[in-house]
């Protein structure tokens, strides 16, 4: 009978490796990669965004998502929108989300 079918023997315990240990490591690893390089930074640039958005007040010259620089007419505390004056006689309204940054005064009398 041992000449068509080859005799199967059970593997020693002591060959085996201990891959489920091994594996808990690996995904540790990922997981402290995925926290310090995705994660962190971009929470950190989050909690940026949102104390810059909280601190717009009236006069300060921003710059839009959109790429328009304007100075702030009216801030709406109720509504999360702002009323930016592009120009003497064009007012826009806006999202206090979509404001990109804060310029320094004088900035639109340069441009």
């Amino acid at each position: 009978m041992s000449l068509f079918i080859s005799d199967a023997y059970a593997q020693d315990a002591t060959g085996a490796s201990g891959g489920g240990f091994e594996m808990l490591i690996m995904l540790g690893v990922f997981g402290l990669i995925f926290y310090f390089m995705l994660y962190r930074p971009q929470a950190k640039r989050v909690k940026e965004h949102k104390n810059l958005v909280t601190s717009l007040g009236k006069g300060d010259e921003v710059l839009t998502q959109g790429g328009m620089v304007g100075r702030i007419v009216k801030v709406s505390d109720e509504k999360d929108f702002l009323e930016i004056a592009l120009n003497d006689t064009t007012n826009i309204v806006v999202q206090k989300s979509a404001i990109s940054a804060v310029l320094p005064k004088g900035t639109m009398k340069a441009i």
